[in-house]
């Protein structure tokens, strides 16, 4: 059986590499070891190698077959074993599965009988659906995550002394023991390595024009600098607000030197809020957290706005540097979302303000002009914008 099952799985990766160019060049960097059926029921990685089950992937066809060679990779590609955190792992590796699936289904690959998948769930990110999770908890995930062995909130947990990537002698039968944990410095080196891998791939696809446009929405995301969103925007708002030193002549009591003295003034930031039901009022109000906790330090007048189709009635509402920064009620939305009507209602405004920082899915309708005014958007999810400058918040 060993035989056909490895002709088997180098057909199926050859018809990655041929229609597939993306996927075929990340499954090419797993090597494929037969697993002891003890441990390993269906496929298994530890981004090092990918594991199967012999009788598992002999039940597949051809087509389900190139299914999961995929599906491992992009666990791989995607960075999810050090994007975990200290979240649980069960429902960490559940959110994975529902994660790659529906970008591997776009691409026009057969998922196999146990795939999990749901609609709901399309276009979103592990770290996105992980809260959504509650009903799904006694499901199983499809393959198995071998970055580490804590079941539990709090991250890895594993033998860190050890983690060489050589199988431990642990197989009750034929087929490689279950692989050792890795270290935290060996999952930080693959996550580098599995980064350039990915970006290697996509440029090679992008160039045979066979890269899926799910597929490259989720590598330009994920390639983007991923810095802290409340670092990138401290220093948007900070580089605006920085005091100024002034040589104006001072008074004859301050003598005759003429030497520098620190200015300050107040700069203005107009923030809108996309309430059009996609970003929830917990997110609204952690942002603006943030946003009030950098006007104190920069001495700013906040103008606060909503918008979904339409403006927001009851608004702006303004907050000076000194009160505290909160969602007014009554913000409600639920329709669509266009970014035209704040836009119309800024050029309207006599004094245009210092900043404008919008928070966002970034999924509407755009102006066609770029505003004068420096815009800011902080983007839930992976949709791009025109102009302006963009933050990822996920």
């Amino acid at each position: 059986m060993t035989e056909d099952i490895v002709t088997k799985l180098s057909a199926a990766r050859t018809k990655l590499i041929l229609d597939k160019p993306f996927l075929g060049a990340l499954v090419l960097r797993l090597p494929l070891v037969a697993a002891d059926p003890s441990w390993c029921r269906t496929t298994a990685t530890d981004t090092r190698t990918l594991f199967y089950n012999e009788k598992y992937i002999k039940a597949l066809s051809p087509d389900e077959t190139q299914f999961v060679l995929a599906h491992e990779a992009l666990h791989c590609a995607l960075s999810h074993f050090t994007r975990r955190g200290h979240r649980n792992k069960h429902r960490w590796d559940l959110a994975c599965d529902f994660a790659i699936n529906p970008l591997l289904l776009a691409e026009g690959l057969k998922p196999t009988p146990d795939a999990l998948m749901l609609e709901q769930f399309k276009d979103m990110t592990a770290e996105e659906i992980y809260p959504c999770l509650d009903e799904f908890e006694d499901s199983e995930s499809e393959d198995q995550h071998l970055y580490d062995d804590s079941e539990s909130e709090g991250g890895q947990s594993g033998n860190a002394e050890t983690g060489s990537g050589i199988p431990q002698d642990n197989n009750k039968g034929d087929g490689a023991g279950r692989p050792q944990t890795m270290s935290q410095d060996e999952m930080e080196s693959l996550a580098t390595q599995w980064r350039q891998r990915m970006a290697g791939a996509a440029q090679q696809a992008l160039q045979a024009g066979k890269l899926g446009g799910a597929m490259a929405r989720m590598v330009d995301h994920l390639l983007q600098p991923q810095l802290p969103w409340r670092m990138l925007l401290a220093r948007f708002v900070t580089a605006l607000g920085r005091d100024d030193y002034s040589y104006s002549r001072p008074s004859r009591r301050e003598g005759a030197a003429i030497l520098p003295s620190l200015r300050s003034h107040t700069i203005n930031v107009t923030v809108f809020l996309d309430s059009s039901g996609s970003v929830s009022d917990e997110e609204m109000q952690e942002f603006l957290s943030e946003v009030d906790a950098l006007k104190g330090q920069v001495n700013a007048r906040v103008t606060l706005h909503a918008c979904d189709a339409e403006l927001a009635p009851g608004g702006p509402w303004v907050f000076e540097s000194w009160e505290e920064l909160k969602l007014p009620p009554g913000i409600s939305g639920g329709g669509g979302t266009s970014f035209i009507p704040p836009f119309e209602w800024l050029e309207q405004q006599d004094m245009q303000p210092d900043l404008m920082l919008f928070f966002t899915d970034a999924q509407g309708e755009f102006p066609e002009r770029e505003p004068v005014t420096p815009v800011v958007w902080l983007v839930k999810g992976k949709s791009p914008v025109p102009w302006g400058e963009r933050i990822q918040l996920n």
